[in-house]
C-alpha cells in the first residue's frame, strides 16, 4: 500500500479554531498530524453602540460589501436586529465565494464576488466596483481591518462607512510548545493565512531559530512578502481554498523531509 504525501509530517494551522476543521482533516486524510495552533481569535465588542447606529443607515447604502466569513456571521445579526430584511435597493458584494456562501445561508442569494483570487483587489477590479461614483457603500468588517479598499472606494468617488462588529485577539502567549515539535521533528510546516496572524507570530517568537528553519504556507502573496522580510521561507499556494493549500503542501513534501 502506497505511503500517504503527507506521512510523517506536522502542520501547524494557524487559522481561529472555528475555521480550522475542514484543513485540518484534509491534512489528517492524507497521513500529516494536524496541530491546531490559533493565532486569531474572533470576539465580541466590547460596545456595539458605534457598529449599530452604523447599520441604522444601511437603507441609504448602495451596497454592502463583507470582507469576510466572519463579517458576515457577526454583521448579519445585526442587520436583522434593525431591518426584517436588507433593504430592497442594496446590493451585497464578498471578498470570495466562502464569504458569499455564508451570506447565502441568511438568504442573501445574489452577492457579488471575485472568481480567481480572493481579496480586495481582485474585488476592486470587478466591473462593478469601478463606476461607483456618488455611491454609498458599508464594509463590514472586524475593527483595525486593511484600509485599501474603502482607499480605492473613496477615490473612486464613494463615499465609504464601516460597520465593524467583531475584533481579533490573539489567543497565545508563547510558542514553547511548537518549538518543542520542532526540537523533537515533529513539526514540518506552518500554514498561515492572514497577514495579521503571521505578525502575531513574529511577536511571539521574534527571529527564533526554529521558525526560520521551517516553511511557511500561505494563501496570498502579499503574506509571503511580509514572511519573506523577516528572512522566513514561504510558498504560495496555487489558487484559494483547503484544497489549494494542501496540495501545495504535498507538492513541497518531497524536498521538505
Amino acid at each position: 500500500m502506497p505511503e500517504l504525501p503527507l506521512a510523517g509530517r506536522g502542520v501547524v494551522i494557524t487559522r481561529p479554531a472555528e475555521q480550522a476543521r475542514q484543513l485540518a482533516e484534509l491534512v489528517q486524510a492524507n497521513g500529516g498530524t494536524p496541530i491546531l495552533f490559533p493565532l486569531l481569535a474572533i470576539v465580541p465588542l466590547e460596545d456595539y453602540s458605534a457598529c449599530d447606529t452604523v447599520i441604522a443607515t444601511l437603507e441609504h447604502c448602495d451596497w454592502a460589501i463583507f470582507i469576510s466569513t466572519n463579517a458576515v456571521q457577526q454583521g448579519m445579526p445585526r442587520l436583522f436586529q434593525q431591518y426584517a430584511r436588507p433593504p430592497v435597493k442594496l446590493r451585497f458584494a464578498a471578498i470570495g465565494p466562502s464569504t458569499a456562501a455564508e451570506l447565502a445561508r441568511f438568504g442573501v442569494a445574489q452577492v457579488l464576488s471575485p472568481q480567481h483570487r480572493f481579496d480586495s483587489e481582485s474585488l476592486l477590479a470587478l466591473p462593478e466596483m469601478q463606476t461607483v461614483q456618488g455611491r454609498r457603500i458599508m464594509i463590514f468588517r472586524g475593527t483595525g481591518g486593511r484600509e485599501l479598499l474603502a482607499e480605492q472606494l473613496t477615490d473612486r468617488g464613494a463615499e465609504v462607512v464601516f460597520a465593524e462588529c467583531y475584533r481579533r485577539i490573539n489567543p497565545q502567549h508563547d510558542t514553547g510548545t511548537l518549538q518543542r515539535l520542532w526540537q523533537n521533528g515533529q513539526l514540518d510546516a506552518i500554514i498561515v493565512t492572514s497577514s495579521e496572524a503571521l505578525r502575531n507570530l513574529l511577536d511571539l517568537t521574534g527571529s527564533a531559530e526554529w521558525l526560520r528553519a521551517t516553511s511557511l504556507y500561505v494563501n496570498h502573496r502579499r503574506i509571503a512578502d511580509l514572511a519573506r522580510t523577516h528572512g522566513l521561507r514561504a510558498a504560495v499556494a496555487d489558487g484559494s481554498g483547503d484544497e489549494a493549500m494542501l496540495q501545495s503542501l504535498i507538492r513541497d513534501y518531497p524536498s521538505n523531509k
